[in-house]
């Protein structure tokens, strides 16, 4: 989403780690949330190069957009220059939430009828023994793209495949991209030969 933010929103930001804005036609500060519920819990904030945006990165506790939408950004300029109908469904979002999007539809749709082509995606869902062997098989290969001194083109390949396969099963776990994200935006700090002594100590 977008919003306008003056020097008392971003010290409210920064202090409650919601995200806060300022209404202009109110003349007052205003949080994501506060009335939805759907708070933005922000962990990072940045500027950019002029030092005249800002970003918020954070986490929501809901639909971002007010009509129910994930995101604000749903209309496409080029579906709109074609006078195609708005589809709200069509989020602008990058390659692992796309990913994760069509995913999850997959998942979906398990519950209705089969119609059309087969998918592949549907089927791995189903069956959960070819699923993990199907992860452990392309792990091996993108191994092997550095043990047999293959090209980064091979590695990138079996890197895609690794992804896709493992999304799948963060899908049947409901597990979300952004779930992942977060653990490893707290590992940045951390030593990773101390994250696996604290896990050995927890279990």
């Amino acid at each position: 989403m977008q919003g306008f933010v003056n020097r008392d929103a971003l010290a409210t930001t920064i202090s409650s780690q919601k995200a806060t804005f300022y209404s202009r036609s109110r003349s007052a500060l205003w949080t994501k949330g506060e009335t939805s519920k759907n708070f933005i819990n922000v962990h990072d904030i940045y500027l950019d190069c002029d030092r005249d945006s800002i970003i918020y990165l954070g986490k929501p506790d809901g639909p971002t957009c007010h009509t129910g939408s994930e995101t604000c950004y749903y209309t496409s300029v080029p579906d709109l220059l074609e006078n195609k109908q708005v589809d709200g469904n069509k989020l602008a979002l990058t390659t692992l939430y796309s990913l994760e999007t069509i995913i999850s539809q997959r998942k979906a749709e398990l519950a209705l009828p089969q119609t059309g082509k087969p998918s592949w995606t549907k089927r791995l869902l189903l069956d959960h023994d070819l699923l993990c062997s199907k992860i452990r098989e392309e792990a091996d290969e993108l191994c092997r793209t550095l043990e047999e001194n293959e090209d980064q083109a091979r590695t990138a390949s079996e890197m895609g495949d690794v992804l896709y396969h493992a999304m799948v099963l963060m899908a049947v776990k409901g597990v979300k991209i952004e779930e992942v994200l977060e653990v490893l935006r707290k590992r940045f700090f951390q030593s990773g030969i101390e994250e696996k002594r604290s896990r050995g100590q927890a279990s």
